[in-house]
């Protein structure tokens, strides 16, 4: 019998027969090999770990999104620049010294200074945060692609269970008469060792109330321990009267043969140890025996067959609730384990996360499975709820598969087997008490045991994202509307804005903006990615507006008497550092107030912000109105223009900041496709009432499912009529598969879930009782 605990995280030791391969870093509990080395150094499994550990490395999301919208604000800057450059100096022939101040301008207020700085603060608060619900974040980028994760490649020994072994109780099978379940458990607890116990021993012992119990009332004679060829233990013990008795507990073959069983009461012991192993539940029999002539060495009285007991380890009590809220948030939880098919797909049955597993040899081995290699493996691994027999390699190449995919993934693990794994995952995950190894290769150590402090951490780190997701919106809309706002009065008016005070917006905008990271935000109910075509078309949409409503407002100061006909202020046009005062506090006003837009998903004045960042805002805003009513800097080109015109730019400002929400509505909309199919074949996008289409919906539902359970016959004929093209009929089977997940998680909750699991349990014929409930 081999440990391979090193390589696949199992508890129990594996009988290893000629021929089999036994592999580096593995332990021989009981009995003797002799073997011929194979494969040394990295060739080896464990050698293959370890390098698949050094071998990765991979840059992650958050490096790669920055770089995109960094090159994208450069790139517009050196738009405006080359295009001022080109209009003002051959075509204007300006002068030297005001084209350098245009330009500083735009490089200035364009460039998103504080992208790295507010993103960073905003990642370290949420660290902060997440250690104290248990989450230790060593690499902060991780919390970025934990909010898109929807994929969570779980160990399931240790992890999702408890990696203790536990006798069912529910399940023990008594053949003596006169003895009852827990008297049963009593025989096996008396042929364990209560000392220097395996794994089997202390489930055994474990299930009484008091492992004294199992030494309690007799006195111990002798002993006989596990060996390869009995494959049983024995206890010869004296009871309170003096009498001898025998107790033995082994391999159910070993057992039967001991105790001489008939060949019907065989049938019936081997019917009950298939339908354990067909639910992956270890069998271990358990006999007993008189011994009359009251020695040890004595054969004694006949052996009589007591009971069968069924092994298992039971999930932790959290895990289900998890999953199922895992599953809720849109993460795809999937179980691998190094253990065998029947027990993986009895633990995923009793968590309710599904039993489509193969064994990772047959995906990914030398060998593979003949029924399924035509079939693509990506495909396969992206549809499957979990794998059995599994080893570092295979970790390593599921992972690499799902990425492949597309899918951003997470694994946990706790042994030094799961290290190239989470190396490998976007975003590894150590359990509690995980190994160094394990440790060393994460990003994330949890400190409390069970996958429940994910769903934790997954909300919050999807809250975090959404705080920098709002602010790259933002920093694009800025940029755009900093360097074509400007650059268009420049080369249109010939008018020089004065460097000093974009340098005075860029300190205000950066040290509101800082507060961002403690912002309310509503966490994504689904995982939640960097979009950049959502980001670049906001931003430039948003941005382009702003800079519009600029123009506007300076044609408006510069050609116009508009506002000192309307509400009575002092013409200004001659005067440009007066000018130069209103456009400050025009874009200063704007500038800041996007931040509540792109923050929001609804409308920005119906979702409450942080206290923080309405508190930065107010005060940034009264400097800037102080500077632009009162100041007068002769080096900064700028002159006081008093308080009416303060009052006249904040009305603007307002009236002209409202139909930012209806625009970013519309962006979104548009890039998700649905505004147009709704109000073309619909014409529902834009209805006011609630739950559209809810009674149609449940009418559907009603119907599908009265058809599933034979109540009613299904209409195939009009199936393929109104629906014909290849990409229609991929949205049907997308839809139905998502109505079949849907339908799988409410019947975890529902009578008929209740009924089914019963019935799986209890072995009965589903359609006998199929009549006895109604859908």
């Amino acid at each position: 019998m081999v440990d391979q605990a090193a390589l696949t995280g199992e508890s129990l030791p594996v009988t290893k027969h000629p021929g089999q391969e036994v592999f580096s870093g593995s332990t021989c509990k009981q009995g003797e090999i002799e073997a011929v080395v194979i494969a040394t150094g990295v060739h080896t499994f464990f050698g293959k770990a370890a390098h698949l550990v050094d071998s990765t490395n991979q840059v992650g999301h958050f490096q790669k999104v920055l770089t995109a919208i960094g090159n994208f604000c450069i790139c517009s800057i050196a738009i405006g620049m080359l295009a001022e450059i080109i209009v003002m100096y051959p075509i204007q022939h300006r002068k030297y010294r005001e084209g350098i101040d245009n330009l500083l301008v735009l490089l200035i207020g364009g460039i998103p200074i504080a992208m790295p700085t507010v993103l960073s603060v905003t990642m370290a608060i949420g660290s902060h945060k997440l250690s104290q619900q248990g989450a230790i974040t060593k690499r902060m980028t991780a919390i970025e692609e934990m909010a898109g994760m929807d994929v969570l490649c779980s160990d399931k020994t240790g992890t999702l269970t408890l990696n203790k072994l536990t006798v069912d109780k529910n399940l023990v099978e008594v053949f003596a008469k006169g003895v009852d379940k827990d008297h049963v458990i009593l025989l096996a607890a008396r042929a364990a060792r209560t000392e220097n116990q395996d794994a089997i021993d202390a489930a055994i012992v474990g299930m009484l109330a008091d492992p004294k119990e199992a030494r309690a009332g007799i006195r111990e004679v002798h002993f006989l321990p596990f060996n390869p060829v009995d494959k049983r233990t024995a206890l010869t013990y004296i009871d309170a009267n003096g009498n001898w008795h025998r107790a033995s507990k082994g391999a159910p073959e070993q057992i039967m043969s001991l105790c001489n069983l008939r060949d019907d009461a065989k049938k019936k012991v081997h019917a009950i140890i298939d339908k354990f192993a067909e639910r992956g539940l270890r069998s271990l029999a358990v006999a007993r025996q008189e011994v009359p002539e009251k020695t040890k060495e004595s054969a004694g009285a006949p052996w009589q067959f007591v009971g069968l007991l069924s092994l298992f380890d039971p999930p932790r009590h959290d895990s289900a609730e998890t999953i199922r809220r895992a599953l809720n948030l849109g993460v795809n939880v999937k179980m691998i384990t190094g253990d065998q098919l029947a027990i993986a797909k009895e633990t995923g049955r009793r968590l309710g996360m599904g039993t489509n597993m193969y064994p990772s040899a047959s995906l990914l081995g030398q060998d593979k499975d003949a029924s399924i290699a035509a079939l693509p493996v990506e495909e396969l691994i992206e549809k499957a709820d979990g794998f059995a027999g599994v080893f570092p390699e295979h970790k390593y190449e599921i992972v690499k598969k799902l990425q492949e995919r597309k899918h951003i993934c997470g694994m946990t693990g706790d042994g030094v087997n799961d290290a190239p794994a989470l190396k490998k995952a976007d975003i590894g995950i150590a359990v509690a008490d995980a190994t160094d190894a394990a440790r060393s290769a994460s990003d994330i150590v949890l400190t409390e045991p069970g996958l429940s402090v994910i769903i934790s951490a997954v909300l919050t780190s999807r809250a975090i994202f959404q705080r920098m997701k709002n602010y790259t919106i933002y920093a694009v809309s800025i940029t755009i509307r900093i360097v074509f706002g400007f650059m268009f009065i420049a080369l249109i008016w010939k008018f020089d804005f004065s460097p000093f005070m974009v340098l005075i917006i860029a300190i205000l905008n950066d040290g509101t903006i800082m507060t961002i990271s403690k912002d309310r935000v509503k966490p994504s109910p689904l995982p939640d990615s960097w979009k950049l075509n959502e980001i670049f078309a906001t931003g430039v949409v948003l941005g382009g507006y702003l800079a519009l409503m600029t123009v506007i407002f300076f044609w408006a100061i510069k050609e116009t008497t508009f506002f000192p006909d309307k509400f009575g202020v002092r013409p200004i046009h001659d005067n440009p550092d007066e000018m130069t005062a209103a456009l400050y506090l025009q874009v200063s006003i704007v500038s800041q107030a996007l931040i509540f837009v792109t923050r929001s998903r609804s409308w920005s004045f119906i979702e409450r912000p942080g206290l923080l960042l309405v508190t930065a805002f107010v005060i940034a805003q009264l400097i800037a109105t102080v500077i632009a009513v009162y100041a007068n800097w002769g080096f900064a080109r700028i002159q006081g223009i008093g308080w009416g015109w303060a009052g006249v730019i904040w009305l603007y400002s307002i009236v002209f900041y409202f139909p930012l929400d209806i625009m970013k509505f519309a962006i979104r909309y548009i890039l998700s496709g649905k505004a147009w199919n709704n109000l073309l074949e619909n014409k529902t996008a834009f209805t006011t009432k609630k739950d559209y289409g809810k009674e149609e919906r449940e009418a559907q539902w009603a119907l599908a499912q009265r058809t599933l359970h034979g109540l009613q016959p299904p209409e195939t004929s009009n199936i393929f009529n109104e629906k014909s093209s290849y990409r229609e009929l991929t949205e049907i089977a997308e839809q139905a598969k998502r109505r079949a997940e849907v339908a799988r998680l409410r019947e975890l909750h529902t009578l008929k879930g209740h009924v089914e699991s019963v019935v799986k349990l209890k072995g009965l014929d589903i359609d006998t009782i199929q009549q006895h409930y109604t859908v």
